[in-house]
């Protein structure tokens, strides 16, 4: 399986791909810039250069799978994040639609289900990955919504919940996600899944499986 990691150079992105490539799997990071190209390629990454602002569908050739793990940024605009988080992610949807990529996993937020009662100042965040989210819930593809508390930067436990915790609970380390996000692609079980994650006591793979 050749997997195409949108939102490559990111925190989330980067673990991914490390991961991802020392256990066996082939991956196809897609970046902006080639000032991002070598630390990727050193992970040993294929990499291509596609932009959600333009043009990227060309990244899809010959591939089996997307994780869209791409995100504008706490120090952007609302702008940023209605092109990146919303139109970026659903271009993907339909780019992976055209090109018979069918196995589709979205990292989303914790408060995408229901932006209302989400966090006001990242209101406009949540409602932009809730309209993605629900584009792919319409779509052919086989998807995961993965929907993870907010993220730290500790080594991973292996330990998770599904299960939305007390609000200072609400947190999770980027490794258990990419764990997460590893096992979602192994594992046929999580299609049609939309999971939250937040630290538990349970081991990911369980976790995942049993939701």
């Amino acid at each position: 399986m050749k997997t195409l990691i949108i939102g490559a150079n990111g925190k989330i992105g980067q673990r991914l791909i490390d991961k991802l490539v020392q256990t066996g799997h082939e991956v196809r990071a897609m970046i902006r810039s080639d000032d991002q190209r070598q630390a990727l390629e050193e992970m040993g990454a294929e990499v291509v250069l596609g932009d959600l602002e333009a043009e990227f569908e060309p990244a899809l050739n010959n591939c089996d799978a997307l994780v869209f793990t791409a995100g504008s940024g706490s120090k952007t605009g609302a702008d940023k994040t209605i092109l990146i988080d919303m139109w970026g992610a659903i271009k993907t949807i339909k780019a992976c639609e055209e090109a018979g990529v069918k196995r589709y996993i979205m990292v989303s937020s914790r408060d995408a289900g229901d932006p209302d009662h989400g966090s006001p100042a990242i209101r406009h965040y949540n409602v932009a990955k809730h309209i993605a989210d629900e584009y792919l819930l319409r779509s052919t593809l086989d998807y995961t919504i993965l929907r993870p508390g907010q993220l730290t930067d500790p080594a991973g436990t292996g330990l998770v919940q599904t299960v939305r915790p007390a609000q200072e609970m609400q947190t999770i380390t980027r490794d258990d996600v990419v764990e997460a996000i590893m096992i979602c692609l192994d594992e046929k079980s999580t299609i049609g899944k939309i999971v939250e994650l937040y630290q538990g006591n349970t081991p990911v793979k369980d976790a995942l499986l049993a939701h």
